[in-house]
C-alpha cells in the first residue's frame, strides 16, 4: 500500500498571505503546506482520495494522479472540500459519479453547498459537464470495501463538532482531531503507519497539540508516524530536530509505502 500526502498545511496553507515570518519565507520547500489531501493506493491499485481541498488540482498534477475510486471527507470545513469541483476532470473522464463517503449530516451539507455535483436532475447543458458524487453515508465503526481496501471509520472530536478518522489495514489517517479517546486508540493500534494532526506547541480548543499528538503516538505505537496540519510557527527542520524517534513531519509529495 502507499500513501501520497497531497497537503500538510492548515486552512491557512503556508505561506500564508501578507506574512513574512521565516517560515512563510522559507526556502525549504518542505515549508510549502497546502491544505489536507491525501491518496491512499493498494497494491492492486484501488486508489482512495482523502477531502477536497482547495488545491487539488494542482495537488493532483503535481502527483501524477489522475484516477481515484472514491472519496472520503474527513469533515465539511472549507479548507477540506473546497476544491470539490476538482474532480470534474476525473468523474468526466471516468463517465460515472464518484462515490463519496461521509457521515450523513456532511453529506446533507456538501448537497447543500454543491447541489449540481449530487443532484442527477441538473443536468449540465449539451456540450458542458460536470462534477459528479454518489454519495453514501458512513458513520463511527462502519467498514466499507472499495475495491481491495476496507476503510474503517472512527469518529474524534474536534471542538464542536466531530470527524471521521481511517483506518486501512496497516496505515491509520487521523486530522483535525482534539483528541483522541481511549476506545479509537484501541481500534488504531495495529496499525504500521499513522497520520496525526498537530497543530501548535501550546494546546489548541479544536486540534490537538504537538506534545498532544506525541504522546498519542506512543500510545498506539506505530513504527512510523507523521504529523500534518502544520502551522507556520514551526519550520520542517526544527521540527524534525525535536521529534522523538519514530514520529516525524510530513510534508506536501511526500509518499509513504507501507
Amino acid at each position: 500500500m502507499k500513501l501520497t500526502f497531497l497537503g500538510t498545511g492548515t486552512s491557512f496553507g503556508i505561506p500564508i498571505i501578507g506574512c513574512g515570518c521565516a517560515v512563510c519565507r522559507s526556502p525549504d520547500p518542505r515549508d510549502r503546506r497546502t491544505r489536507i489531501g491525501a491518496v491512499i493506493e493498494t497494491d492492486q491499485g484501488t486508489r482512495l482520495l482523502i477531502d477536497t481541498p482547495p488545491e487539488l488540482r494542482l495537488q493532483l498534477v503535481q502527483a501524477g494522479i489522475d484516477r481515484v475510486d472514491a472519496g472520503f471527507f474527513t469533515h465539511d470545513h472549507a479548507d477540506h472540500i473546497h476544491g470539490i469541483d476538482d474532480l470534474r476532470a476525473i468523474t468526466v473522464r471516468q463517465r460515472a459519479p464518484l462515490p463519496m463517503y461521509a457521515e450523513p449530516e456532511v453529506l446533507a451539507r456538501l448537497a447543500q453547498r454543491f447541489p449540481y455535483i449530487f443532484d442527477e436532475r441538473m443536468l449540465p447543458l449539451p456540450g458542458t459537464s460536470k462534477p459528479e458524487g454518489a454519495p453514501y453515508p458512513i458513520r463511527d465503526g462502519d467498514v466499507v470495501q472499495v475495491g481491495d481496501a476496507a476503510v474503517e471509520a472512527i469518529a474524534l472530536p474536534h471542538g464542536r463538532m466531530r470527524v471521521l478518522a481511517f483506518r486501512v489495514g496497516a496505515l491509520g489517517f487521523v486530522t483535525d482531531a482534539k483528541s483522541v479517546p481511549a476506545e479509537a486508540i484501541a481500534r488504531l493500534r495495529g496499525v504500521r503507519v499513522l497520520v496525526l494532526n498537530a497543530l501548535f506547541r501550546r494546546q489548541h480548543p479544536t486540534h490537538l497539540s504537538i506534545d498532544e499528538a506525541v504522546a498519542v503516538a506512543g500510545e498506539i505505537g506505530a513504527e512510523r508516524t507523521y504529523l500534518i496540519h502544520l502551522t507556520h510557527e514551526t519550520s520542517h527542520a526544527e521540527l524534525e530536530r525535536e521529534l522523538p524517534p519514530g514520529v516525524q513531519p510530513a510534508y506536501d509529495g511526500l509518499v509513504v509505502e507501507i
